[in-house]
Protein backbone atom coordinates (compact mmCIF):
# COMPACT_ATOMS: atom_id res chain seq x y z
CA UNK A 1 0.00 0.00 0.00
CA UNK A 2 1.07 3.64 -0.85
CA UNK A 3 2.44 5.42 1.79
CA UNK A 4 1.94 8.73 -0.34
CA UNK A 5 -1.64 8.56 0.19
CA UNK A 6 -3.81 12.18 0.93
CA UNK A 7 -7.03 13.37 3.42
CA UNK A 8 -9.80 13.95 1.29
CA UNK A 9 -12.48 16.78 1.85
CA UNK A 10 -15.77 16.66 -0.34
CA UNK A 11 -18.44 19.60 -0.70
CA UNK A 12 -20.42 20.96 -2.44
CA UNK A 13 -19.10 24.24 -2.65
CA UNK A 14 -16.35 26.12 -0.91
CA UNK A 15 -17.57 25.76 2.84
CA UNK A 16 -15.70 22.71 2.99
CA UNK A 17 -12.45 24.80 3.22
CA UNK A 18 -13.01 25.76 6.72
CA UNK A 19 -13.24 22.58 8.02
CA UNK A 20 -10.11 21.81 5.54
CA UNK A 21 -8.45 25.06 7.35
CA UNK A 22 -8.89 23.47 10.99
CA UNK A 23 -8.30 19.73 9.73
CA UNK A 24 -4.43 21.68 8.35
CA UNK A 25 -3.93 23.62 11.62
CA UNK A 26 -4.71 21.18 13.87
CA UNK A 27 -2.64 18.28 11.46
CA UNK A 28 -0.29 20.08 8.83
CA UNK A 29 2.01 17.22 8.34
CA UNK A 30 -0.74 15.48 6.50
CA UNK A 31 -1.28 15.81 2.54
CA UNK A 32 -5.03 16.93 1.69
CA UNK A 33 -6.97 16.74 -1.38
CA UNK A 34 -9.97 19.13 -1.27
CA UNK A 35 -12.78 18.99 -4.00
CA UNK A 36 -16.10 21.40 -4.32
CA UNK A 37 -18.52 20.10 -6.67
CA UNK A 38 -19.57 23.72 -7.35
CA UNK A 39 -20.77 23.23 -10.62
CA UNK A 40 -23.86 21.30 -9.10
CA UNK A 41 -24.32 23.82 -6.66
CA UNK A 42 -26.18 24.48 -4.18
CA UNK A 43 -26.96 20.55 -3.43
CA UNK A 44 -29.49 21.67 -1.05
CA UNK A 45 -32.28 22.65 -3.03
CA UNK A 46 -31.56 19.24 -5.62
CA UNK A 47 -33.27 16.20 -5.43
CA UNK A 48 -32.38 12.62 -3.56
CA UNK A 49 -31.30 11.05 -6.75
CA UNK A 50 -29.06 13.68 -8.32
CA UNK A 51 -27.43 14.32 -4.75
CA UNK A 52 -26.13 10.95 -4.84
CA UNK A 53 -25.35 10.95 -8.42
CA UNK A 54 -23.36 13.98 -8.15
CA UNK A 55 -21.97 12.82 -4.99
CA UNK A 56 -20.67 9.56 -6.08
CA UNK A 57 -19.39 11.23 -9.33
CA UNK A 58 -16.94 12.78 -6.74
CA UNK A 59 -15.88 10.33 -4.76
CA UNK A 60 -14.67 8.50 -7.58
CA UNK A 61 -12.74 12.01 -8.41
CA UNK A 62 -11.59 11.92 -5.09
CA UNK A 63 -10.30 7.67 -4.84
CA UNK A 64 -8.47 8.70 -8.27
CA UNK A 65 -6.68 11.55 -6.77
CA UNK A 66 -5.10 8.74 -4.10
CA UNK A 67 -7.21 9.82 -1.22
CA UNK A 68 -6.94 6.85 1.04
CA UNK A 69 -10.05 8.48 3.55
CA UNK A 70 -12.49 11.18 2.66
CA UNK A 71 -14.62 13.46 4.46
CA UNK A 72 -17.59 14.41 3.23
CA UNK A 73 -17.66 18.07 4.73
CA UNK A 74 -21.35 18.31 2.85
CA UNK A 75 -24.34 18.01 5.46
CA UNK A 76 -26.48 17.46 2.43
CA UNK A 77 -24.09 14.54 0.78
CA UNK A 78 -24.34 12.80 3.97
CA UNK A 79 -27.60 12.92 5.09
CA UNK A 80 -28.98 11.83 1.30
CA UNK A 81 -25.52 9.68 -0.10
CA UNK A 82 -23.33 8.52 2.87
CA UNK A 83 -24.83 5.28 4.07
CA UNK A 84 -24.92 4.19 0.56
CA UNK A 85 -21.07 4.94 -0.26
CA UNK A 86 -20.53 3.12 2.81
CA UNK A 87 -22.49 -0.10 2.78
CA UNK A 88 -22.63 -0.85 -1.35
CA UNK A 89 -20.68 1.95 -3.23
CA UNK A 90 -17.60 1.24 -1.69
CA UNK A 91 -17.03 -2.16 -0.88
CA UNK A 92 -17.24 -2.84 -4.83
CA UNK A 93 -15.38 0.13 -6.17
CA UNK A 94 -13.08 0.46 -3.51
CA UNK A 95 -12.86 -1.07 -0.34
CA UNK A 96 -9.83 0.16 1.29
CA UNK A 97 -11.16 3.65 1.03
CA UNK A 98 -12.72 4.84 4.07
CA UNK A 99 -15.88 7.68 3.44
CA UNK A 100 -16.84 9.67 6.78
CA UNK A 101 -19.38 12.33 7.08
CA UNK A 102 -19.99 14.77 9.65
CA UNK A 103 -23.68 14.54 11.20
CA UNK A 104 -22.63 12.14 14.25
CA UNK A 105 -20.02 14.18 15.58
CA UNK A 106 -22.02 16.91 15.36
CA UNK A 107 -24.84 15.80 16.76
CA UNK A 108 -22.60 14.26 20.00
CA UNK A 109 -21.27 18.02 20.62
CA UNK A 110 -24.43 19.38 20.64
CA UNK A 111 -26.28 17.06 23.24
CA UNK A 112 -23.60 18.23 25.45
CA UNK A 113 -25.17 20.60 26.18
CA UNK A 114 -28.13 20.42 29.45
CA UNK A 115 -31.14 21.46 27.44
CA UNK A 116 -34.20 19.94 25.99
CA UNK A 117 -34.33 22.33 23.03
CA UNK A 118 -31.66 21.82 20.45
CA UNK A 119 -31.97 23.22 16.95
CA UNK A 120 -30.83 22.35 13.59
CA UNK A 121 -30.60 25.10 10.64
CA UNK A 122 -29.56 23.36 7.30
CA UNK A 123 -30.58 22.95 3.95
CA UNK A 124 -33.77 21.87 2.71
CA UNK A 125 -32.50 18.34 1.64
CA UNK A 126 -31.05 17.94 5.40
CA UNK A 127 -34.00 19.12 6.61
CA UNK A 128 -36.56 17.06 4.52
CA UNK A 129 -34.01 14.37 5.64
CA UNK A 130 -34.62 14.95 8.87
CA UNK A 131 -31.47 13.28 9.66
CA UNK A 132 -30.32 15.15 12.77
CA UNK A 133 -33.49 15.05 14.51
CA UNK A 134 -33.10 11.09 13.57
CA UNK A 135 -29.74 11.03 15.22
CA UNK A 136 -30.48 12.83 18.35
CA UNK A 137 -33.50 11.12 19.29
CA UNK A 138 -31.23 8.10 19.36
CA UNK A 139 -29.06 9.79 22.26
CA UNK A 140 -32.31 11.26 24.03
CA UNK A 141 -35.91 10.56 22.47
CA UNK A 142 -37.22 13.34 24.23
CA UNK A 143 -35.53 16.02 22.70
CA UNK A 144 -37.45 18.82 21.37
CA UNK A 145 -35.83 19.36 18.23
CA UNK A 146 -36.43 22.88 16.31
CA UNK A 147 -35.48 21.93 12.42
CA UNK A 148 -35.64 25.61 9.93
CA UNK A 149 -34.59 24.93 6.19
CA UNK A 150 -32.36 28.28 4.82
CA UNK A 151 -32.33 27.69 1.62
CA UNK A 152 -30.63 31.74 0.72
CA UNK A 153 -27.33 31.11 2.45
CA UNK A 154 -25.45 28.85 0.23
CA UNK A 155 -25.64 31.25 -2.91
CA UNK A 156 -25.10 34.17 -0.30
CA UNK A 157 -21.83 32.73 0.99
CA UNK A 158 -20.57 31.31 -2.43
CA UNK A 159 -21.27 34.76 -4.15
CA UNK A 160 -19.78 36.38 -1.07
CA UNK A 161 -22.41 38.51 -0.26
CA UNK A 162 -21.75 38.04 3.47
CA UNK A 163 -23.91 41.27 4.64
CA UNK A 164 -26.93 40.19 3.26
CA UNK A 165 -26.74 37.05 4.25
CA UNK A 166 -26.73 38.88 7.98
CA UNK A 167 -30.45 39.70 7.01
CA UNK A 168 -31.22 36.12 6.76
CA UNK A 169 -29.63 34.62 9.91
CA UNK A 170 -31.80 37.74 12.01
CA UNK A 171 -35.09 36.58 10.91
CA UNK A 172 -34.06 32.46 11.24
CA UNK A 173 -32.33 33.15 14.59
CA UNK A 174 -35.93 34.30 16.25
CA UNK A 175 -36.75 30.27 15.55
CA UNK A 176 -34.12 29.23 18.25
CA UNK A 177 -34.10 31.21 21.47
CA UNK A 178 -35.28 29.19 23.16
CA UNK A 179 -32.53 26.01 22.27
CA UNK A 180 -29.81 25.08 24.70
CA UNK A 181 -27.98 24.69 21.37
CA UNK A 182 -28.37 25.10 17.78
CA UNK A 183 -26.30 23.22 15.18
CA UNK A 184 -25.19 25.14 11.74
CA UNK A 185 -25.99 21.50 9.77
CA UNK A 186 -24.33 22.89 6.60
CA UNK A 187 -20.84 23.15 5.48
CA UNK A 188 -21.00 26.79 4.86
CA UNK A 189 -22.52 27.86 7.76
CA UNK A 190 -19.09 28.12 9.81
CA UNK A 191 -18.41 31.55 7.89
CA UNK A 192 -21.68 32.84 9.72
CA UNK A 193 -21.13 31.36 12.88
CA UNK A 194 -20.41 34.79 14.49
CA UNK A 195 -23.55 36.24 13.26
CA UNK A 196 -25.38 33.61 14.55
CA UNK A 197 -23.47 33.66 17.71
CA UNK A 198 -24.20 37.97 17.90
CA UNK A 199 -28.24 37.28 17.82
CA UNK A 200 -27.78 34.24 19.97
CA UNK A 201 -25.69 35.16 22.70
CA UNK A 202 -26.81 32.43 25.46
CA UNK A 203 -27.30 29.43 22.80
CA UNK A 204 -24.19 27.28 22.03
CA UNK A 205 -23.86 27.30 18.28
CA UNK A 206 -22.28 24.10 17.19
CA UNK A 207 -20.17 24.92 14.04
CA UNK A 208 -18.64 22.06 12.61
CA UNK A 209 -15.14 23.62 11.92
CA UNK A 210 -14.92 23.94 15.69
CA UNK A 211 -15.18 20.29 16.45
CA UNK A 212 -14.48 17.83 13.42
CA UNK A 213 -10.50 18.13 13.51
CA UNK A 214 -10.69 16.80 17.18
CA UNK A 215 -12.79 13.96 15.89
CA UNK A 216 -10.77 13.04 12.87
CA UNK A 217 -7.52 13.19 15.14
CA UNK A 218 -8.94 10.42 17.13
CA UNK A 219 -9.64 8.92 14.16
CA UNK A 220 -6.65 8.15 12.89
CA UNK A 221 -5.55 7.13 16.34
CA UNK A 222 -7.64 4.49 16.60
CA UNK A 223 -7.05 3.34 12.82
CA UNK A 224 -3.33 2.89 12.13
CA UNK A 225 -4.09 0.78 8.88
CA UNK A 226 -5.18 4.31 7.91
CA UNK A 227 -2.71 6.28 9.69
CA UNK A 228 0.26 4.57 8.34
CA UNK A 229 -0.73 4.96 4.55
CA UNK A 230 -1.10 8.84 4.69
CA UNK A 231 1.80 11.17 2.93
CA UNK A 232 3.30 13.63 5.52
CA UNK A 233 4.81 15.73 2.89
CA UNK A 234 2.70 19.21 3.55
CA UNK A 235 1.09 18.83 0.14
CA UNK A 236 -2.08 20.37 -0.46
CA UNK A 237 -4.11 20.53 -3.65
CA UNK A 238 -7.53 22.03 -3.74
CA UNK A 239 -9.88 21.58 -7.05
CA UNK A 240 -13.42 22.90 -7.51
CA UNK A 241 -15.61 21.27 -11.12
CA UNK A 242 -16.53 25.10 -11.46
CA UNK A 243 -14.32 28.25 -10.77
CA UNK A 244 -15.43 32.03 -11.53
CA UNK A 245 -13.70 35.15 -9.42
CA UNK A 246 -16.24 35.08 -6.15
CA UNK A 247 -15.48 31.54 -5.33
CA UNK A 248 -11.60 32.77 -5.94
CA UNK A 249 -12.04 35.42 -3.52
CA UNK A 250 -13.89 33.66 -0.88
CA UNK A 251 -10.78 30.72 -1.05
CA UNK A 252 -8.30 33.02 -0.99
CA UNK A 253 -9.59 34.49 2.69
CA UNK A 254 -9.23 30.99 3.73
CA UNK A 255 -6.17 30.19 2.05
CA UNK A 256 -4.49 33.54 0.57
CA UNK A 257 -1.13 30.79 -0.19
CA UNK A 258 -2.85 27.85 -1.86
CA UNK A 259 -4.71 28.16 -5.48
CA UNK A 260 -8.00 27.22 -6.26
CA UNK A 261 -8.09 25.35 -9.87
CA UNK A 262 -9.99 24.08 -11.41
CA UNK A 263 -10.41 20.05 -11.64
Amino acid sequence: MSKDMKIGVFDSGLGGLVITKAFIKAMPQFNYFYYGDSAHLPYGEKTSGQILKYTLQSMRYMIAQNCKIIIIACNTATSIALRYIQQRFLPEYSPDTKVLGVVIPTVEVATEVNSQNIGVVATSATIRSHIYKTELHKINPDLNVVELAAPELVPLIESNNFEYAEDFVGEYCNSFKNCGSLILGCTHYPLLKDIFRKYLPDVKIVSQDELMAEKLKDYLRRHNEIYTCLGQNGLRDFKVSSLNKHSQKVAQNLFADIPLLKA
